[in-house]
């Protein structure tokens, strides 16, 4: 079987998927200023489910019909699309852009553990164990000692990131069973099952025809189905086939740190010192998970031994 490795192409996708994911954090707050969670998560699933349409055609594929698919499709679109998407947004509206990129990063951390309790092929090593230890320490260390006197809807607005990222590492493991059907055509099923499941919600709650958002509003809900959605996924798909998926979890690590650029150019958002301690942690907690840059620091230290 031929290695699965990363040249300059791969590199390429990574760092802009990297780029489209962080600045989805920017986008959403932004469209913020206007319109409600629910209303901003439907809009960039309800567009990039329109976007991934058109393209099947011209990759030659189309949507099964099968009710079973279909079903997977509405569970899929609610774990990977619908819950966090809403969850991020929402707690957006009490942290920063930047902070909420960091709490998003322990996906992987959720994804070990649960892929731990719900298979047979991915059970938690010292490695891995001691990476969710680290990460873990690096949510507490953002949450803060302030949460134990009382929660504030700072506190509320991060869990519920964090309730986003558990999402998604749940959308990890269930999305294993659409092994063998194309990516594209998953991604689009998926999208079109989260929209089917927010549109109504949406429309009863907040009942965006009564708002009139500004352009630059309008234009965030675009950017966020267009490039953070549609184009990422297309990118993710690609990278997923030809890089793997333990060289995408490398997005990971960059995400974060390009949200809270973001943040402080465009939004001038400023992160305090425990936002950039607890960020140290979690990343090396998905260091240790990872396994492969401790590998290498340990390497030569074994080979010194025999």
């Amino acid at each position: 079987m031929t290695a699965l490795r990363m040249g300059a192409t791969e590199w390429t996708l990574l760092i802009l998927l990297s780029v489209l994911w962080g600045g989805v954090f920017l986008l959403n707050a932004i469209a913020l200023t206007a319109l409600g969670p629910l209303t901003i998560a439907l809009g960039r699933v309800g567009l990039a489910a329109l976007v991934l349409t058109a393209v099947l055609p011209l990759i030659g594929v189309r949507l099964p019909t099968a009710f079973r698919i279909w079903g997977a499709f509405l569970i899929m679109g609610a774990l990977n699309n619908a819950l966090p998407f809403t969850l991020i947004v929402w707690g957006q509206t009490y942290i920063d852009s930047g902070l909420a990129a960091i709490l998003n990063a322990t996906t992987p951390i959720f994804t070990v553990l649960i892929a731990h309790a719900a298979t047979r092929d991915e059970r938690l090593t010292p490695g891995r164990l001691a990476g969710v230890g680290l990460g873990f320490c690096g949510v507490a260390v953002l949450i803060g000692d302030q949460a134990v006197a009382g929660w504030s809807w700072h506190n509320i607005g991060q869990v519920a990131v964090l309730g986003a990222a558990l999402s998604y590492a749940c959308a990890g493991i269930y999305g294993r069973r659409f092994h063998g059907l194309s990516p594209v055509v998953a991604a689009t099923g998926m999208l079109w099952g989260s929209t089917l499941l927010l549109a109504p919600v949406a429309l009863w709650v907040e009942m965006p025809w009564q708002v009139a958002p500004s352009a630059e509003a309008w234009g965030a809900v675009i950017g966020l189905a267009v490039a953070g959605s549609a184009a990422a996924y297309v990118i993710y798909f690609r990278l997923l086939a030809v890089a793997g998926a333990t060289n995408l979890l490398l997005v990971t690590f960059l995400l974060p740190v390009i949200a809270a650029v973001l943040g402080y150019i465009v939004l001038d958002e400023r992160l305090g010192w425990n936002a950039w301690v607890g960020l140290a942690l979690i990343l090396g907690g998905l260091a240790a998970i990872d396994g492969r840059l401790i590998g290498k620091i340990t390497r030569p230290c074994h080979a010194k031994q025999y």
